[in-house]
Order: structure tokens, then C-alpha cells, then sequence
């Protein structure tokens, strides 16, 4: 068998993404004597108390039980938290399903969706590698560009994608800027807004996708407890749409893909959920509002309003100051791959990291200028 006589063009052309080795064996390739993970924008303030019990107690007799096939409770829990419908929710395994479960439902070959080019990467991942063009519009000011995105509509583009705040530059659209790009985009096609990191925010013009669904019922919101909640290691994400829509999306899900454990942790997140975010977000001001600070004292520029993670541009390549910083137990995300080369991203942390982080950093700068 020649199994690339198997394989369609557009997978043969597109490359498999290659996560980081395990946190043992980076250490041992670069000699760190410890890591401190600074690359994925967890929150290691960790889940929420009661999300905690809820690991600590699950009953290992529940593993060989099938979870609910559609995350039935935990809809329930998110629709009374919501004020809406569990039925215009869908919960999957990470945000990852819910965009590939989106794409599929709704596109098909000569088909395209429009998104950044400096974003969340899987949008265009799922697309192209599904055989679906994706159009990817330049940032302007580290932001989307809502006229340039709409310029690139055609009768064949099937959703638009919106990251808000957007990933990796911390920048996002007011209410004022996205219901004007609603109204413009009209209702023949998707738009969804991926609120992934908005329980950071505290702009008072930050928009509400959920409340602007009521009057644009074509927007499809896409939120995650991998971020705030801090479950990235349980893989739940949801989506929230018209039921109309939802009903569309679930024909393309897989049945039983979160876990019991998941399910239920996701639910316990969010029964209480106040303090957790009040104390996240103290944690991430300062952390922000420290590493700018040194950032201009040692001359480095840097972007990052909002989210739990700042971008700072490297006096060096970015690969080489991710070798350089690894060594010193610093784990940042380079920045080549989301098209920014000459940059890394750097989650926000704890202070007693971020102290750590920016002794390492200042030093590297002084070896290296």
C-alpha cells in the first residue's frame, strides 16, 4: 500500500503540530534545575475550591461508567448560570472539538472562513486541514481589523472568527466596534466570538457576546474552563449559539467525549466561581502591571492589555531566547509560530515567579546587549 495515494492535497500539504516534550525531559535536555511554566497561560492559582473536592474525591468505581453522552448536568449548571437554554449549549472536549464540530457542520469544499492572522491558530488548522480555505486578514495595531475582515466576505465564506481578547496580543473589540461589525457582516453567515480569556477582563466596554446574540442570532460564542477555571488538564470548552444553530453543530459531535471527571469539575467551577476570578485577577494585574514595568526599564518593548499573558519583543531570535531562558528554568511560548517572529509570550503568574522570571530575563538582556 502507498498511503499517500490515500491522502487528500490539502493534508499532504499541511504540517502535524508537535507539542513540547513532558516538563521531566526538558529539563534534562537543557540542564534546568527546575521549570517554571510560563508558556500556555494556565492559571496556577489552580480550579476553583469546590472543583478541587471534586478531583480529590472522585471515585475510581466511576471510570468504568460512561459519561453523560451530551454533558447534560453541566449544561444545566452553565444555562441556569447563563440565564439561558441548556439546549442552546454544547460542551466538548476542549475548545479545539467545538471549533472542528462548528467547521464541519457547516462547510464544505469551496467553502472559507475568515479569520486573523496573528490568532488562536486552530481556527485556520481545523479549516485547512479539512479542506476548507482560510482567509487570514492582518492585524492592525496588534488588533483584528474589522474592515479588512469584512473586504475578504464572499458568497462562499461560512463563518468568521473572533478572537476577544484576542490571542496572543491582549487586544480586543468595544461593544460600540463589534455590534457595528455585526451589522455590516449581516446574518447570511457565523460569526463567532471567542471569549476564551473574558472572565479576565474588567473593561467596562468590554462586550457581552451572549447579550448580542439576542439581537444577531447568526453569533455563535465559544468560551473554556481551561483559562479562568483553570481545568486546561480536563479538556472542557463549550460553545453557545440559537438553538437553531445548536441543534446544526450537535449532528457533527461525538457522544461521550468529556469525561465524568471533567464534567463534573466544570460544573463545581462554576456553582461559586466570585472569589476565584477577584483572586485571579489581582494575581494577573500585578503580574502585568510588574513585568511592563521592568520591560521598560530594560528597554524591551511589550503588548498585552488584557487576558493572562503579555507579549515582549526579543533583542534576539525568538527561538534562541527560548533556549537561553529554558536553561535558566523559564518556560515561554516562542513567538515565530503565531507569526510574530522576534517576540515570546510570557504567562502572567504569581509574583514570586514573576520576580523570578524578570531576574532571568534582565540578565540574558545584559549578556546580550
Amino acid at each position: 500500500m502507498n498511503i499517500n495515494d490515500l491522502i487528500p492535497d490539502y493534508v499532504r500539504k499541511f504540517e502535524a503540530y508537535i507539542p513540547s516534550k513532558p516538563d521531566h525531559l526538558l529539563m534534562k535536555e537543557y540542564g534546568a534545575p527546575f521549570l517554571h511554566r510560563l508558556n500556555n497561560n494556565e492559571n496556577f492559582l489552580g480550579p476553583p475550591e469546590a472543583a478541587c473536592r471534586v478531583i480529590h474525591d472522585f471515585e475510581s468505581g466511576r471510570a468504568l461508567i460512561y459519561p453523560s453522552g451530551d454533558s447534560y448536568d453541566l449544561r444545566t449548571a452553565l444555562a441556569e448560570k447563563l440565564g439561558i437554554s441548556e439546549n442552546r449549549l454544547l460542551v466538548g472536549n476542549g475548545s479545539c472539538e467545538v471549533i472542528s464540530a462548528l467547521i464541519k457542520a457547516l462547510c464544505e469544499p469551496g467553502d472559507n472562513i475568515i479569520t486573523a492572522d496573528k490568532t488562536f491558530a486552530v481556527y485556520e488548522w481545523v479549516a485547512e486541514f479539512s479542506g476548507i480555505e482560510a482567509r487570514l486578514v492582518p492585524l492592525r495595531d496588534y488588533a483584528f481589523d474589522p474592515q479588512a475582515m469584512l473586504d475578504r466576505i464572499d458568497r462562499r465564506t461560512k463563518i468568521l472568527f473572533l478572537c476577544n481578547p484576542n490571542n496572543p496580543t491582549g487586544t480586543y473589540w468595544t461593544e460600540s466596534e463589534l455590534t457595528s461589525f455585526l451589522e455590516k457582516a449581516g446574518e447570511d453567515r457565523i460569526v463567532v466570538i471567542d471569549e476564551a480569556y473574558c472572565e479576565y477582563v474588567e473593561a467596562d466596554d468590554y462586550p457581552d457576546g451572549l447579550r448580542l446574540m439576542e439581537r444577531f442570532p447568526n453569533v455563535v460564542v465559544f468560551r473554556t474552563f481551561s483559562k479562568m477555571y483553570a481545568l486546561a488538564g480536563l479538556r472542557v470548552g463549550y460553545l453557545v449559539g440559537t438553538e437553531e444553530v445548536v441543534d446544526v453543530v450537535r449532528r457533527t459531535f461525538v457522544a461521550y467525549s468529556v469525561n465524568n471527571l471533567a464534567q463534573q469539575a466544570a460544573r463545581a467551577a462554576i456553582l461559586n466561581d466570585k472569589e476565584h476570578i477577584a483572586k485571579t485577577r489581582k494575581i494577573v494585574n500585578e503580574a502585568r502591571f510588574f513585568l511592563k514595568g521592568v520591560c521598560g526599564k530594560i528597554g524591551l518593548d511589550c503588548v498585552g492589555g488584557q487576558g493572562n499573558y503579555l507579549m515582549i519583543r526579543s533583542p534576539v531570535n525568538d527561538l534562541l531566547m527560548y533556549r537561553r531562558l529554558m536553561k535558566k528554568g523559564m518556560m515561554v511560548r516562542s513567538m515565530t509560530g503565531f507569526r510574530f517572529p522576534g517576540w515570546i509570550r510570557v504567562t502572567l503568574r504569581e509574583m514570586g515567579v514573576m520576580e523570578a522570571f524578570a531576574d532571568v530575563l534582565t540578565d540574558e538582556i545584559k549578556a546580550l546587549v
